[in-house]
């Protein structure tokens, strides 16, 4: 029997029971579309000028000032008050920061908060990292987070960040970005002599001492000199940069690919880069943060440091660095601070961890329970729980939240998938998400499907890129 529009009674009864998800680019507008690969421009400049969590912040807090957002510490130092429209942020030790509109309910009523992280994995130089070898200079090293190594070799790397020099000056470095730079890289093993190698395990293949960095070739011009090739080096960065060997100690030098985030497909509906785990949800949700004006309840975003290595230190999200953010603004906005006022704002408060989920890859479909994962170009994906197989280490959302969810992106357009982070015995994985929750607040992870995450070159969709901003904009104005 033919009903509505020429569907079947049962058409229609199948459209209003059964769950499935949509094709964003298929259910988006053309403007949408163009909206789309517009804020994608700006997403792909700001990963080329921010490959590492100190540049993230550094640029965050220029772009957050000329948006009229001031210091937080510099209003407690001049005896400000806080009222409803200000905008606030803080950058804690240059890498991480947070930043916040104060909205005109009571604080104690709770906060909305997005948090995201801005580390990504990477190779990091060792303190003593410089030495000669075999009339080559290297650079040892020692990976930081979840890599592949066999993916770092062999491909153009850039080195990023700041030396402190022994009389406290801050030196920073970043080689290998600009088009008349130097590149390095780690040398791999050719193919006719890698009989051994070829038979090794994936993870062992490629070793983390073996990991060294390529960084100089020419001697300097001394016959009495032992180290030519080291001290040339030494030398040149002596020139330019005004350090010694001994500055190696105190510095922070990370290595990460030189190349710049480009397009991915014939039609450009895909992002390909590095650092998009998690800088593409930071920057969805900063650039969202940015927009508001006026709100009820306080928005916060939270860019935290460390996540590849468990939140930890006092830049990460296991630190205390949110819970003083938000009782300076307590202090701030009201006549007499109590802790009392700081525990019932966490406890009202609702978060979305904003974080990337790994999409199902056409070429390693077996890792996935297909319907319970996510897909590329199908919107926001939510993903309720986390943790490693009996969601061991993981925050897992109440259902009451995710309903609230749900109903709040239905209502207003927002395309958005439920997946988890792979098949239940293949493996897992966290976020900050539980970091918040454990003080009280309502979280659930949601971000973006994201293919070959860790690598030096992570693939997302520009569609879905540009729903999560319009979805963390959404949360704040509205949850």
């Amino acid at each position: 029997m033919e009903t509505v529009d020429n569907k079947t009674e049962g058409q229609l009864l199948e459209e209003k029971l059964i769950y499935t998800t949509k094709n964003a680019w298929e259910k988006s507008k053309e403007d949408e579309k163009k909206e789309a690969f517009q804020f994608c421009e700006g997403y792909k400049s700001f990963l080329d000028r921010a490959k590492t969590e100190r540049e993230f912040a550094e640029e965050a807090e220029k772009i957050a000032i000329t948006n009229g957002y001031k210091s937080l510490d510099e209003i407690i130092e001049t005896n400000q008050r806080l009222v409803p429209g200000m905008k606030v942020y803080r950058v804690n030790r240059g890498k991480s920061m947070i930043l916040a509109v104060i909205g005109s309910n009571p604080l104690e009523l709770g906060v909305n908060i997005t948090g995201a992280h801005i580390d990504s994995p990477r190779i990091d130089l060792k303190q003593n990292p410089l030495y000669e070898d075999t009339g080559l200079v290297l650079l040892k090293t020692h990976y930081y987070g979840g890599i592949k190594k066999y993916q770092w070799v062999a491909i153009p790397l850039a080195l990023h960040g700041v030396v402190i020099k022994s009389n406290g000056d801050k030196v920073n470095i970043k080689i290998g970005e600009d088009e008349g730079d130097p590149v390095f890289t780690i040398s791999d093993l050719l193919p006719h002599l890698a009989q051994d190698q070829m038979q090794k395990k994936m993870s062992d293949a490629i070793t983390g001492e073996g990991l060294n960095l390529l960084f100089g070739s020419i001697p300097y011009d001394d016959e009495k000199v032992k180290r030519k090739v080291k001290l040339n080096v030494l030398n040149l960065l002596s020139q330019k940069y005004g350090i010694v060997e001994e500055d190696f100690v105190s510095a922070e030098l990370e290595i990460v690919p030189a190349f710049k985030a480009k397009d991915v497909g014939l039609d450009r509906g895909l992002v390909g880069a590095y650092g998009q785990d998690d800088r593409v949800c930071a920057y969805a949700a900063l650039k969202a943060i940015l927009e508001l004006q006026n709100v009820q309840k306080t928005s916060i975003c939270v860019l935290t440091d460390k996540e590849e290595i468990g939140s930890v230190g006092n830049t990460g999200a296991e630190s205390v660095l949110f819970e003083n953010f938000v009782a300076d603004l307590c202090d701030l906005s009201s006549e007499k601070y109590t802790d009392i006022m700081l525990r019932r704002c966490l406890n009202n408060s609702k978060m979305l961890s904003a974080d990337v989920n790994p999409g199902v890859d056409p070429n390693y479909e077996g890792v996935q329970d297909k319907r319970n994962a996510s897909f590329l170009g199908k919107g926001l994906v939510m993903q309720k729980y986390t943790g490693v197989r009996g969601k061991v280490g993981g925050s897992d959302a109440n259902a009451e939240f995710v309903g609230e969810l749900r109903k709040l992106f239905n209502e207003h357009g927002i395309l958005w998938q439920s997946a988890e982070l792979g098949k239940v015995d293949q493996g897992g994985g966290g976020t900050i998400a539980l970091y918040l929750a454990n003080m009280g607040v309502e979280v659930i992870d949601c971000g973006v499907a994201i293919l070959s995450m860790h690598s030096p070159f992570e693939v997302t969709s520009k569609i879905d890129i540009f729903i999560s901003y319009k979805a963390y904009k959404l949360f704040y104005e509205h949850a």
